[in-house]
């Protein structure tokens, strides 16, 4: 593992730039109001040839506990107990706060190393503000600028004494011998207030992810490594990723949700299966079957559960009523895995994890050329292309190009004229005959160019 190091300050000093520079990735969402990180989030971040884990915070607010900026209050202070080291944020143009005074006490009190760094430090006029970061009683700060990447030497001279194994031996990383064994990239999605960072809790044992009765808490899509035991007690490594809540686009006004949302989708681009949770209390909308949609137009492997099915009354009838809708609606995948799971009791999440698992592995086969061309064989015989206009269509054979999705490439003679329907004939051959089952299957049609064609 390696070691951690949580970034804390009060809203608005620039902890997520920072934390976005030290991973090399705009991962954390920035805004100049306040108050826009709500989770804490963790990267790997690479320093001057220094490899830690980064966790940025929410920014620290003197708020009653059980308020959202509360909840927030006690993850960052989660953060702080659980690392290696921390870097106290203050803005050195503002100067120093009462909040940043009551930031520091909680500090000094506390077991973490801190190191005090004075941001948005660029040029003299700044110089007495990181002067007056003196006063926090946490030794001497360093004058820094996240925006523009000033003072990471200083930086990493703080760090190396607190991160530098005493062996001298460099923090191992884990590699793994095949796709199978790689942590599973699951991530969740669906509507605000469908339960989706409850789940996630209810998983790890622990509350990791701020939750509660407000709609659309979550903003940043936070990813959590997390070791899963199957029913045969092996263990296997999952990387849960947790999203905002996607309402119509219509609705979506305010810039930082329409940020989130896009993060939101960012996040699945990255995952190999994703988790469609609805409220089953709710039924399924048309907004459920948009975000399905896109999951499936990115080539993602798609589970739907229903979420607070211990409070459902009529089940059976409410089940096969969002099983109907899901057929009709997602008429270019038939079949996907409809789960029932109460995020709340933990109820149904083993064979969630386990039918995850199952449909990663047929999302990633590959089918030998020879059994496919079998296959396609086969498939031609039962149901011979047909012929427009008297002319015939020649399908010569088929390969696999491409795994996760499963890609296939279909050779032959005037192709541009095959019917659409003998196409989804092909792809539902390929899904129900070789073992694709609900996955997105990609068919990709190839002419030979004619040499005399000009």
């Amino acid at each position: 593992m390696l070691p951690t190091v949580a970034i804390v300050g009060r809203p608005n000093v620039g902890k997520s730039t920072l934390f976005n520079r030290l991973v090399g990735k705009k991962l954390a969402l920035v805004d100049d109001q306040p108050g826009v990180t709500r989770d804490r989030r963790e990267g790997e971040a690479h320093l001057l040839g220094l490899d830690f884990t980064i966790i940025d915070t929410a920014g620290y607010e003197d708020e009653d506990p059980h308020s959202l900026p509360g909840r927030m209050r006690m993850q960052t202070q989660a953060a702080v107990e659980n690392c290696d080291v921390a870097l106290f944020m203050v803005d050195a143009r503002a100067g120093i706060t009462p909040l940043d005074e009551e930031i520091a006490r909680w500090l000094r009190e506390g077991d973490a190393p801190v190191i005090l760094v004075a941001n948005k430090a660029e040029g003299k006029a700044t110089e007495a503000g990181v002067m007056e970061a003196f006063i926090l009683g946490l030794g001497e700060p360093i004058p820094f600028s996240a925006e523009h990447g000033q003072g990471l030497a200083d930086l990493f001279q703080a760090l190396l004494p607190y991160l530098e194994r005493e062996d001298g031996e460099e923090h191992e990383k884990e590699f793994y011998e095949d796709e199978e064994s790689a942590p599973l990239k699951l991530a969740i999605v669906g509507r605000p207030n469908a339960g989706k960072s409850t789940l996630i809790n209810r998983l790890l044992g622990e509350n990791r992810l701020l939750t509660g009765p407000e709609a659309g808490i979550t903003r940043d899509s936070i990813a959590v490594d997390w070791m899963w035991t199957s029913y045969e007690g092996e263990e296997r490594p999952v990387r849960l990723i947790d999203t905002a809540g996607m309402r119509k686009r219509a609705k979506v006004q305010d810039k930082l949700e329409k940020l989130a949302v896009s993060d939101g989708l960012n996040a699945v681009n990255f995952a190999e299966v994703v988790v469609l949770l609805l409220d089953a209390t709710r039924g399924l909308e048309a907004q459920d079957l948009r975000i399905a949609d896109k999951v499936l137009e990115e080539g993602r492997a798609l589970i739907v559960a229903l979420n607070k099915w211990d409070t459902v009354e009529h089940g059976s009838a409410l089940y096969q009523g969002i099983k109907q809708a899901l057929f009709d609606g997602l008429a270019q995948v038939r079949g996907v895995p409809i789960m029932t799971v109460s995020a709340a009791t933990g109820k149904g999440l083993d064979d969630l994890i386990k039918v995850a698992f199952e449909t990663r592995t047929a999302w990633s086969q590959r089918i030998s050329t020879g059994v496919l061309n079998r296959w396609f064989e086969a498939a031609l015989e039962a149901n011979p292309p047909p012929a427009p206009a008297g002319k015939r269509i020649k399908l010569r054979y088929i390969t696999q190009n491409k795994t996760r999705p499963p890609t296939f490439v279909l050779f032959g003679t005037r192709l541009d004229e095959l019917p659409e329907s003998y196409r989804r004939y092909l792809v539902n051959g390929i899904r129900k005959e070789l073992g694709f089952g609900a996955v997105p299957v990609r068919l990709t049609l190839r002419s030979a160019k004619n040499p005399y064609a000009k």
